[in-house]
């Protein structure tokens, strides 16, 4: 493992141990170069992932790596300053990383990524569902926003 400090190729695992929902391994490493402590987390990855999004700019279809870390910080964007633990959202983003794996297919519609996160906030928290929901359904004036919360709030009373 590379050290982020100084770039030196060898490092030491000084301690290994699994993270809280157990879908990781965390791992403090010791570089050999300089000293430095650094972490890094090991993860099962069953198959690559292409995310498949289409429209933009040009109207065309777009490919591109499944990235997790993109995943995990839009849904902490949508949770910012939210009663919400850090390993709830680990967990949500951990959940909905399995269930694209274990789907038949490699390729995923960005689409489905967005509906699963809305999915997921939806039963975490109603104010980051509709952030997120801001941003994936593109409101443009408040009155969205206003539409958006009141079918939330009307599914919350029943």
């Amino acid at each position: 493992m590379r050290c982020p400090f100084c770039s030196h190729e060898d490092s030491q695992v000084k301690d290994s141990r699994s993270t809280e929902d157990g879908a990781a391994i965390r791992r403090r490493r010791q570089c050999e170069g300089c000293g430095a402590r650094f972490t890094t987390f090991e993860r099962i990855q069953l198959r690559e992932l292409v995310v498949v999004k289409s429209g933009g700019a040009d109207g065309g279809v777009r490919r591109e790596p499944f990235d997790r870390d993109k995943l995990m910080r839009s849904v902490a964007i949508a949770c910012r300053k939210r009663p919400i633990d850090a390993v709830r959202l680990e967990r949500l983003v951990s959940g909905i990383q399995r269930q694209l794996e274990t789907q038949g297919d490699g390729e995923v519609p960005a689409k489905r990524i967005g509906e699963m996160v809305m999915e997921g906030l939806k039963g975490l928290d109603s104010v980051a569902y509709i952030r997120f929901a801001s941003v994936y359904k593109d409101f443009r004036e408040a009155r969205d926003f206003e539409e958006f919360a009141g079918s939330v709030s009307a599914v919350a009373k029943q």
